[in-house]
């Protein structure tokens, strides 16, 4: 743990498949050049066996692509910290004191259990509402309580990562931010979003393939029956099925959404620790009951 005369120190976990070599040496050295704090980074290959890395760096292959949550427990336990930073790799730090001002802002707000920074295009390109963690969205640079989360660039204390289990794994990929945030909240923490510090990511159109559509549904269902009280279990999933159906007139996007609920129903995931009523009122004075 940092004291006085100690900077915070950061365990860092870089996921990557190796597709974007020049992005993740960027992603790296924005995190070595970072000032008055204590890093420790892990670049974990998901199916690829990471080389070339600065001198410091550490390497962790592992044999198949697990998909995203596990990719990154498995990150953690190869670096030392008091707070974890998660960066995607084609994600930036713009600022050498991004770090320094995470650390600062936990530091001051002990209720605050888990950070996720402004997300900007370093071209200009208009960020999506979607990477601001409220249901309303209104000005990206105000600051404010999470309720979902953007994961390219997370900032966690490990006493409160450990709490909620990490991320689940049996997600693969799709809402495994969600499930993390909700399990912050139900830890008695705060999830915040840093408004006024920024992070670099491009604007990328998300591809919609039927497997997303499989897996975004299947992933709801079981976000409601790992985390819900079970009577706001079928809440939650219809409301997320009637925007759906409004919303996706693709009717292969349909039967594959509807095959995503089906396994999501008759599959139960692990780990399941409904959220106290407490935490539903929390979320609620947030700005968002968990049932939308």
């Amino acid at each position: 743990m940092a004291t006085p005369n100690t900077p915070p120190q950061f365990g860092v976990v870089i996921l990557t498949m190796g597709k974007r070599p020049i992005e993740l040496r960027t992603a790296i050295e924005s995190v070595i050049c970072q000032v008055n704090v204590d890093t420790e980074i892990v670049v974990v290959g998901n199916g690829w066996k990471p080389i070339d890395l600065p001198a410091g760096v550490k390497a962790l292959a592992l044999p198949e692509n697990v998909g995203i949550p596990a990719g990154r427990n498995a990150g953690v336990s190869q670096v030392r910290g008091d707070i974890l930073f998660f960066l995607d790799d084609d994600a930036e730090l713009p600022d050498p004191h991004f770090l320094e001002r995470m650390a600062a802002l936990l530091a001051s707000r002990p209720e605050i259990g888990l950070i996720q920074p402004r997300v900007v295009d370093p071209t200009g390109v208009a960020a999506p509402g979607r990477w601001v963690p409220r249901l309303r969205v209104g000005d990206p640079a105000t600051p404010g309580p999470a309720t979902s989360l953007w994961e390219g660039a997370t900032v966690i204390r490990r006493s409160v990562f450990d709490a909620c289990a990490g991320w689940p794994e049996e997600f693969f990929y799709a809402h495994e931010g969600i499930d993390l945030v909700w399990r912050v909240w139900d830890s008695g923490y705060i999830p915040w979003y840093a408004g006024d510090i920024d992070v670099y990511h491009p604007v990328i159109n998300p591809l919609r393939h039927e497997e997303f559509y499989r897996m975004n549904a299947r992933n709801r269902v079981w976000l409601a029956r790992r985390n819900l009280p079970v009577v706001l279990e079928p809440l939650y999933v219809g409301s997320w099925a009637g925007l759906t159906m409004l919303r996706v007139r693709d009717s292969s996007a349909r039967k594959a959404w509807l095959s995503g609920m089906r396994e999501g129903m008759s599959v139960r995931p692990s780990g399941r620790k409904a959220m106290k009523w407490k935490t539903v009122w929390a979320m609620t004075k947030a700005g968002r009951p968990p049932v939308i």
